[in-house]
């Protein structure tokens, strides 16, 4: 009986044994027939934001929803890996894939409870899931991991899986992987992990947001003590190492990314170029993006344009408190109202909320967003006479109770440790700083604060030029004949079209008769300039300005032309301010140096400027079919020549590359062919604008430039131009040092408001070119002076210095530069009104 017995249960047990193997193969083979291949995890890219930096490699900004570092095996701390062994899957080397026990562990609770509570998964199993399945709580999405993670462990070493684990795993806060986690709540590197902190990454994983150790520090340490008795359990530490751990407090914080220094104009310029190229993979799939500007050059832009936006604000007035929470005869606010209201608001460029809380004569009592006191002296407001409008404001206050009043909201800011009465300005500015050889961009500032207007001025506002304008008309008129000794009569002009007049005025509106163009350009005569544009005609000239790479339809054709009503972007500007400054050459400009892989440093695209080639186009003057917007790549010439395919797109709004990129993993270190950028201006007409240009800061022996402020930079390889437009909507400067072109711009996006005047009109001279020198003292600080060197077909001439011709002995004489066969070879003898006599008798009258 009982041999009958035993045998019904051999065969029983044998028949459960071969069902549940027919079960089984006929499971693996329907779960896994649409499964992954898990191979690809050997080259898998973990989801890593983009970083954008410096071309020194300083962090901009990071885009992405996770942030995240991928390590490799041997970069991973032992002791990490220990605890998280200890914690998640304590047979994570013995098992091959899946650990039995745990299964039957987690079917034990799970039928226990009537529910999947646990899953029994191995760190294996986990890879698996995050990077194949979804999270649903099933039968078959378990199955399919399990067999997945069988697999892998055919595929991958335990050191791969391991590396894997730790580099995907969510952390809490954002942190993908363990370098991630360990900047984010220690703000070290996994490599300066103690071992307490160790232990509480490694209990993060389970649950990240129960066990937060920000948000839920008890629950966070309760379960880095339960990883530290793991820990010991299994002989990963000793005693004494767990009872000096699990002493230790949490000891954790939020820390950001690493940012080096703000430049959000550039980072939003950047984001916007990878995401047109990768679309939302530019996010994710672990670009860095190496861009021109420097650290040095950026912040110095930044400061120079908030500085003066700041002192332009406070010339102009104070228009008042930006709310009024409470009257002087109302009951005033408690704390907690206060804060809940100044919490509302942010900080702007260091100008931040605050609420008077008092007030007396000689000082304020105010309290910030952060709920800290402060006083606010008189000589931190001093400054507020009231805002009237543009042009006038009302008189200085004599006491802090004049401005301010217990209840006002206000805005402030800190300088030099003490705190001042600020506001947030309406005023806006740009600036834009090249390499005018290759294109480069220097420096980029779109306007005050990005947070309060993201729109990017320096690329996407189009102002009308004023001034700014004239170098490039008078090279046109070099072009036709004259020469920087031409005289041009500086006399009122006025034209009577039907009921319509048109004076043309200087600013000031002094005239002094006959003076030669160079005069004309350092002092920027206004009525020299239309007489110059009629010498040359309106459609001649309007056509030559193509050349400095200025869009045609955005060039007027009228007389109007000659005092700037045309509308350019001030990068726009910089790049034709290059073309004199180089020699001729229309270079492109570039943002984006450089793309490489997070994972293995691979460099996937590295730019390749168009730049100017001083001594291999000299024969290639592009005249009549000068390249336009989209196309100026495609004129551009190779070493020997011959012409090149197009390289790549000008964005249409603001003349930045775009390059179409294509991924490269090999071949990255060729040397790259040259490609020079179209000569559209011959180089002897850019070498005398140029030199022009230097005029407008040093002037003559009687007269002064209009840009001597740039003197303060104490060298002579600088020149440049301000530019002014009707009642001062807009004011510029545009000019170079060594190889640095830079254009300033001013004025309010409401292009009906004028930027008005205080003590004095706001001005080029006066408004923009301050920003410019302040900028250009640290843009050129370590670099050489630059000198020119005189084409062949230049010549240097004596002339006399009040009639441009041949001096007489005793006359007042200077030197001259000319093309050859366009110098004088006359004398003058006699002037008369605005006509001249030559030593033979002939009367020219002055155009």
């Amino acid at each position: 009986m009982l041999v009958r017995v035993i045998k019904f249960f051999l065969k029983f047990f044998a028949g459960c044994l071969l069902c549940g193997l027919v079960i089984g193969i006929a499971g693996y083979a329907y779960y896994s027939k649409d499964l992954p291949d898990v191979a690809t995890l050997k080259d898998v890219q973990l989801q890593t934001p983009l970083q954008v930096l410096s071309k020194d490699g300083e962090l901009i900004a990071i885009f992405g929803e996770r942030r995240r570092t991928p390590l490799k095996y041997d970069e991973i701390p032992k002791t990490v890996i220990n605890a998280v062994i200890a914690t998640e899957d304590s047979r994570f080397y013995e098992h091959f894939g899946i650990d039995p026990i745990g299964i039957v562990r987690a079917m034990y609770i799970g039928l226990k409870q009537k529910g999947f509570s646990q899953g029994g998964s191995t760190i294996t199993q986990q890879v698996a899931k995050n990077f194949f399945l979804t999270s649903e709580k099933s039968i078959s999405r378990k199955v399919k991991e399990m067999i997945l993670a069988i697999r892998m462990e055919k595929e991958l070493s335990k050191d791969d899986i391991m590396a894997l684990y730790l580099n995907m795993i969510n952390f809490g806060s954002r942190a993908y992987g363990v370098a991630a986690a360990s900047y984010t709540f220690f703000g070290k590197t996994p490599d300066q992990l103690t071992l307490d902190e160790a232990a509480l990454l490694a209990g993060l994983p389970n649950a990240p947001s129960a066990y937060n150790p920000i948000s839920h520090p008890n629950k966070a340490l309760t379960r880095r003590n339960w990883v530290l008795g793991r820990m010991l359990d299994q002989s990963y530490i000793t005693q004494a190492e767990y009872d000096e751990a699990i002493k230790k407090p949490l000891n954790v914080s939020y820390h950001s990314p690493q940012i080096a220094f703000s430049a959000p104009y550039i980072a939003e310029m950047a984001r916007q170029f990878m995401f047109e190229k990768f679309g939302e993979k530019a996010y994710t799939d672990g670009y860095k993006v190496y861009t021109t500007i420097s650290k040095q050059d950026q912040i110095a832009a930044t400061e120079s344009i908030q500085k003066s936006i700041i002192d332009y604000d406070k010339r102009h007035g104070y228009r008042g408190a930006n709310k009024i929470l409470w009257k002087e005869n109302e009951t005033a606010w408690d704390d907690s109202k206060i804060l809940e209201t100044l919490n509302k608001y942010t900080c702007y460029s260091g100008i931040c909320p605050a609420v008077v809380l008092k007030s007396t004569d000689k000082q304020a009592s105010i309290v910030l967003t952060d709920n800290s006191h402060v006083e606010i002296l008189f000589d931190g407001m001093k400054w507020a006479r009231p805002f009237i409008n543009d042009n006038k404001q009302g008189a200085y206050p004599h006491k802090v109770s004049d401005v301010l009043k217990a209840g006002q909201l206000i805005w402030v800011r800190k300088v030099n440790d003490l705190w001042e009465l600020s506001q947030l300005p309406t005023v806006n500015a740009a600036l834009v700083s090249l390499d005018s050889e290759n294109g480069a961009i220097k420096a980029i500032v779109g306007g005050f604060d990005f947070n309060l207007s993201k729109f990017n001025r320096a690329t996407q506002a189009l102002r009308q030029l004023g001034s700014n304008i004239k170098p490039f008309i008078y090279t046109a008129t070099l072009e036709h004949g004259l020469t920087m000794a031409t005289l041009l009569n500086d006399a009122p002009i006025v034209r009577t079209t039907g009921s319509t007049t048109w004076k043309p005025k200087n600013s000031p509106p002094q005239y002094a008769g006959p003076l030669r163009l160079r005069i004309g350009l350092g002092m920027s005569k206004n009525v020299m300039m239309v007489r110059a544009l009629r010498a040359v005609g309106i459609d001649y000239a309007a056509t030559y300005l193509e050349r400095f790479g200025f869009p045609k339809e955005n060039i007027s054709h009228n007389e109007s032309l000659a005092l700037g009503s045309a509308s350019f972007t001030p990068l726009q500007v910089a790049r034709a301010y290059s073309v004199i400054v180089n020699g001729g050459y229309l270079i492109t400009p570039y943002l984006i140096e450089k793309i490489e892989y997070t994972s293995d440093k691979s460099i996937i695209y590295q730019h390749q400027p168009v730049i100017a080639c001083h001594n291999c186009q000299d024969d290639l003057i592009i005249t009549n079919s000068t390249p336009q917007t989209n196309n100026d790549v495609e004129n551009a010439t190779n070493e020997s020549g011959s012409e090149e395919p197009e390289q790549a797109n000008l964005r249409a709004d603001d003349n930045i590359i775009i390059p179409d990129i294509e991924i490269n993993h090999e071949n990255n270190n060729k040397p790259i062919t040259p490609i020079y950028a179209p000569h559209t201006l011959s180089s002897d007409i850019a070498f005398i604008m140029k030199d022009g240009l230097r005029s407008t800061v040093f002037g003559g022996s009687d007269w002064q430039g209009t840009a001597w402020r740039v003197k303060a930079l104490g060298r002579r390889d600088v020149g440049g131009k301000t530019g002014t437009t009707n009642a001062s909507k807009d004011v510029w400067f545009s000019g170079f040092g060594a190889n640095i072109v830079t254009t300033v711009w001013m004025g309010f996006d409401d292009h009906r408001r004028e930027l008005g005047k205080t003590f004095r009109a706001e001005g080029g001279a006066n408004t923009a070119n301050p920003i410019w020198v302040d900028y250009m003292k640290e843009a050129l600080k370590d670099v050489p002076v630059v000198t020119d060197v005189q084409p062949e077909n230049v010549i240097s001439v004596t002339i006399d210095q009040k009639t441009g011709l041949l001096p007489q002995s005793g006359a007042n004489t200077m030197t001259e530069y000319f093309i050859k066969g366009t110098e004088p070879t006359r004398y003058a003898t006699k002037e008369v009104g605005t006509e001249t006599t030559d030593s033979d008798g002939n009367i020219s009258e002055l155009f």
